[in-house]
Parts: structure tokens; C-alpha cells; sequence
């Protein structure tokens, strides 16, 4: 399995397929058999991981596995301790009420790198930076519980996925490195890659292929059992009835097999 950790500048696009008003993926990723786990938004700086496992995406962004992704905000205002209680239980969003986030005030970090172009500056209105984990991967959700609570997210920056953390790696803008899921606990139970197979298959032990549920468990020899007649195996009076609206004149042609 190989991951690969880029630090994405703003107003990068989280897709290989090119575009005519901004860069992509395929200006940075050259290896065709890595895959995007976890998003960024355009307007989105930070930690973007790419593998070429399969299930990878799902392990991380689905809430139930509690993988968190940590987010640092600048927000509009000095955002207060009311808003961040808000926070810390759960917001009402258009979609729904989202799960509790572990939010903290920080100070604006040393390590912060300058953006192209900077966040724009407003002399009578402060703002203030917070650093937020969630485990859900709602479309633009930091932004939108900021917003909620009256704090919209000015600049947003994911430093870590799991244990994974950016500024340990040391990574600027546009820059990548390949990082060793050995060492790294939050792969510890990641799920076999193996290509999509139906839910109606049992997998063989030791094989790769399998039979159909209902094959599966049927007898050597034995027919299959059905309890619905067929329309022909029904006497006139078993037969469903047309449902008109009184004004259809009834079919008298003659049907059924053998005739």
C-alpha cells in the first residue's frame, strides 16, 4: 500500500482531471495509480493524502471509524467561548445536526506559511484563529458550522488526518512525501483492498471466486421451490381483476397457452 502526503496550496482543485481556470492534482501527482482519500475544498489549504488503496476513503471519512481530521481556522470576529461551546455539542446545519467537534482558541501559529493571495484585512474588525477536529466529511462543514454560530471561517487549513500530522512533516505548499502506514496506528485495522463484489456472493476459502446466496445454500439436485402460480396455472376466478375507471369495455379476445 502507498500513501502520499501533499500539503495543497489555495485555490488547487482535489481532482486529476484538468481545468481551464485552475491547477489540479495532475500538477503535483504524477503516479496514475493514486486516488484522492478525503477532500479539500478549492478555497482549501493543507493535508490531502493519496493512495493506491481501495478502501482507504471510506476508512477515513466515515464517522463510525472516528478518524479525525484537524482544522485550523481564521475566522471573522474574536470568536467568543459561547460560540465555541456551540461548537463542542453540535450544530444544526441544513443537512442535519452534526456530531461533536473538539474545538480550542489558539494563537495565530508561528509555523504558518503566507497565502497567494492573503486573507483580506479589515482594520476595525479582528480576527481570531481556532483549531477544530471532527470525524464526520460533511461538503465544506468546518465553514458551515463557523458560519452557524457567527464566525465565518476566513482561511481554512487541515493539519492532520488521524496521527498524521503536516507540520511535523515539515511539508510547504505543493510539497509531498511518502509516509510508512507501519508507523502509523490509525492504519492499524484498515480493511483488505479487494476489488468491489456483490453482497448476493459468498467468497470460496481460499479462493477468489464465489456462488450466489441462494445457489449456495440450495441442495445438490434439489428444484427450486416457488409459492406464486403463474397467471396460466390459475382457475378464472384467482386471476387479478384490471382496475378502469368504468368507460373501458372489457377484453373478450381469447389468451393463455396453447391457444
Amino acid at each position: 500500500m502507498k500513501i502520499i502526503i501533499l500539503n495543497k496550496p489555495f485555490n488547487v482543485l482535489s481532482q486529476f482531471r484538468e481545468d481551464d481556470t485552475h491547477p489540479t492534482m495532475a500538477n503535483f501527482i504524477e503516479d496514475p495509480s493514486l486516488r484522492i482519500a478525503g477532500r479539500l475544498d478549492l478555497d482549501s489549504e493543507g493535508l490531502l493524502l493519496l493512495t493506491d488503496h481501495g478502501g482507504l476513503n471510506q476508512f477515513i471519512t466515515h464517522p463510525n471509524n472516528k478518524k479525525y481530521k484537524t482544522y485550523l481556522a481564521q475566522v471573522d470576529g474574536d470568536i467568543t467561548e459561547e460560540a465555541i461551546a456551540k461548537l463542542q455539542q453540535g450544530v444544526e446545519l441544513n443537512d442535519g445536526m452534526t456530531l461533536p467537534a473538539r474545538v480550542n482558541k489558539v494563537s495565530e501559529p508561528e509555523w504558518l506559511w503566507e497565502r497567494t493571495p492573503p486573507v483580506r484585512y479589515r482594520a476595525n474588525i479582528p480576527t481570531s484563529w481556532v483549531e477544530i477536529q471532527i470525524c464526520e466529511g460533511r461538503n465544506r462543514q468546518v465553514r458551515r458550522m463557523t458560519t452557524a454560530v457567527g464566525f465565518p471561517t476566513l482561511r481554512l487549513i487541515r493539519t492532520k488526518v488521524g496521527t498524521i500530522d503536516l507540520i511535523q512533516l515539515q511539508l510547504q505548499p505543493g510539497e509531498q512525501t511518502e509516509i510508512e502506514p507501519l508507523l502509523y496506528p490509525d492504519f492499524k485495522d484498515l480493511p483488505p483492498d479487494e476489488p468491489y463484489r456483490s453482497r448476493s456472493y459468498v467468497k470460496k476459502p481460499g479462493g477468489k471466486g464465489g456462488k450466489p446466496i441462494h445457489l449456495k445454500n440450495k441442495k445438490e439436485g434439489e428444484k427450486k421451490k416457488s409459492g406464486t402460480k403463474r397467471i396460466w396455472q390459475m382457475n378464472e376466478s384467482e386471476r387479478p381483476r384490471r382496475k378502469t375507471n368504468g368507460t373501458t369495455r372489457p377484453n373478450t379476445k381469447s389468451r393463455g397457452r396453447g391457444r
